[in-house]
């Protein structure tokens, strides 16, 4: 069973004067045939010696610099909860009901 897993950028907080962008928020979503996962964050971001314009930004730029800033550890971290979702979803641990029901 495959699954995929996938960043995107929810919002970006910046400062007008000069397009810094300060906060971002993402979420990453893992998915398989049939179950799917999510999460949501936000990171503040320090202001880089050398700002991009804000209307040059890519998704896939600020993509990289939030997980720069979360560390390898930390993304792997999340992708390895959103796994463990999944298979929670596959094989329940838990379940509610009544057997007379």
């Amino acid at each position: 069973m495959s699954t995929t897993s996938t960043w995107k950028i929810a919002q970006l907080e910046r400062e007008t004067a000069d397009g810094y962008v300060y906060t971002v928020h993402y979420t990453v979503n893992a998915k398989d045939d049939t179950y799917s996962a999510g999460a949501y964050g936000s990171i503040g971001l320090e202001r880089p010696e050398e700002l991009i314009p804000f209307s040059e930004l890519t998704e896939e730029q600020v993509i990289e610099w939030v997980k720069e800033a979360l560390g390898e550890k930390k993304v792997a971290e999340i992708d390895q909860a959103l796994l463990n979702q999944l298979e929670e979803q596959r094989n329940p641990s838990k379940a509610a009901g009544l057997p007379w029901a």
